[in-house]
This record gives C-alpha cells, sequence and structure tokens, in this order.
C-alpha cells in the first residue's frame, strides 16, 4: 500500500461497493477514490480533520461524507463483504488499548456510550477483533476498559463466528465462555488460569499462532488516527477501523 493513498488493486477490489459509482442508480461521484485517499490520509498521519491539505477538497464535506457513510452502512457493508472470505479453520481474540485525546471526548454524550473512560494514563478505548489465522479482520467492535470481564465482553462479537478452533489467552478462560464453544463444536486453544483446578491441554503449536492478532493490531496503529483516538464519535472510529481493516487486507 502506498503510505498516504491506494495502489490501483486495491481501489479495484473495493470501488463497486461504493455509493455513486458508474452505472449505479443516481449521480455519478468521480471523486470516490479521492475521498477514500483523503481519510486514509487523515488516520495515517493522525490530523485535525481541519488540517486536511487542500488537494482533497473541503475537509468539512469529506467529514460530512464519512459521516453519511457510516450512518448509512456502506462502510460496514464493504468490511463484512470481504470479511465473508476468511480462512474458517481457526481464529482468534484479544483486544488493545488506544489512548484517547483530550479533543476525542466533547461529544454530546446523549446517554450514548462513546467507549471512552479516563484511567490513571489519561482517556482511553478498547479496541476488540477476531481475526482469522492469514491475518484478516472478520469481526471488530470498541469497548471502555474497566467495563466488565473481558470474556463477557467478547461474547456478542463471538457470536459473529462459526471457527472449528478458537485461539486466545488467559483472560478468556471463563466456565460460561468455554461451554458455549463446546456446544457449538468448537475446540477452545485457551490458556487455564492458575486457579483452574482442571488445566485443559491445548495444541500449543496451535496456540503460538494467537501472536497474529498482535501483528493485525501493529499493523493497525501504525495509523496514528488509530494509535491516538481523535473522532469524537464511536461510530466514526468503528466505521474507520472497518475501513482500514480492509485495506490492510488487500494490501
Amino acid at each position: 500500500m502506498r503510505r498516504y493513498g491506494l495502489s490501483d488493486s486495491q481501489w479495484e477490489r473495493i470501488k463497486d461497493f461504493l455509493p455513486d459509482r458508474e452505472s449505479h442508480v443516481g449521480g455519478t461521484a468521480a471523486d470516490n477514490r479521492l475521498f477514500i485517499e483523503a481519510v486514509l490520509y487523515r488516520y495515517r498521519a493522525g490530523i485535525p480533520w481541519r488540517d486536511l491539505p487542500v488537494w482533497f477538497g473541503d475537509w468539512k464535506n469529506v467529514h460530512r461524507r464519512l459521516r453519511r457513510w457510516c450512518e448509512s452502512g456502506v462502510i460496514e457493508r464493504i468490511f463484512r463483504h470481504l470479511a465473508a472470505e476468511h480462512d474458517n479453520a481457526s481464529m482468534m481474540t484479544d483486544s488493545t488499548i488506544v489512548r484517547a485525546h483530550q479533543h476525542s471526548a466533547g461529544a454530546r454524550k446523549k446517554s450514548v456510550d462513546q467507549a471512552i473512560v479516563p484511567l490513571r494514563g489519561g482517556l482511553t478505548t478498547n479496541i476488540h477483533a477476531i481475526v482469522d489465522v492469514a491475518g484478516k479482520a472478520v469481526a471488530l467492535s470498541l469497548t471502555h476498559p474497566g467495563k466488565g470481564q473481558t470474556s463477557l465482553i467478547a461474547e456478542p462479537l463471538l457470536d459473529e463466528v462459526d471457527p472449528e478452533g478458537f485461539i486466545a489467552d488467559k483472560a478468556y478462560d471463563a466456565a460460561p465462555l468455554i461451554e458455549k464453544f463446546e456446544k457449538r463444536g468448537i475446540t477452545p486453544v485457551i490458556l487455564s488460569k492458575k486457579n483452574r483446578r482442571n488445566p485443559r491441554k491445548i495444541l500449543f503449536l496451535l496456540y503460538k499462532k494467537r501472536n497474529t492478532i498482535e501483528r493485525f493490531f501493529a499493523r493497525l496503529k501504525q495509523f496514528r488516527g488509530i494509535a491516538t483516538r481523535y473522532d469524537k464519535l464511536k461510530s466514526t472510529l468503528l466505521a474507520a477501523l472497518q475501513l482500514l481493516s480492509v485495506i490492510i487486507e488487500i494490501n
């Protein structure tokens, strides 16, 4: 992937899923590629929207269009379509903390969880992900740290997948979750906690592949706008994560 743009092959993979494309009902947007590259530039560089270079157009229009695509589910549809082409043999999950810039905490709450909580190190957000053995993101979600037990937070995300084996660290070693896997015929490759009376035997050769999700998070955090959260709205950040995961996958 070019540092601040799309390669021709990447553009070919996603262009037919975008609104206002050629042969699509309604007007044709000739600048769909420019818009996607503007969003990539903003998150790669980690800049405020108003600092977007002028060659991308008016920053207000770019941000407004991103919000429109968030609300209409355009980006989520692209993510889910490409994520459906995953390896179902085994998957893995984990979460990572990102620091939230002070400007990201100014959104009107309206009783909606924005997945930001102040901790000792500052404002933080948790990114949860499920990836296959090739490192392709299959499911993503956002929560704030300290909301509850890791395994319970992950359960709704785990309901979206159906692998043969599931890899995770001991933070996911919870009896209800293990029982749920067994009922679904999924083999849990999860380290047992020290206080478990009957530790499970797992295939360590398979468990060693868990570093795949760590590498996924590392690539995601190469985008400074993700490593430090600048978005006020949870839905905007989630859409950005979905878009960047797609770009990483089709690199």
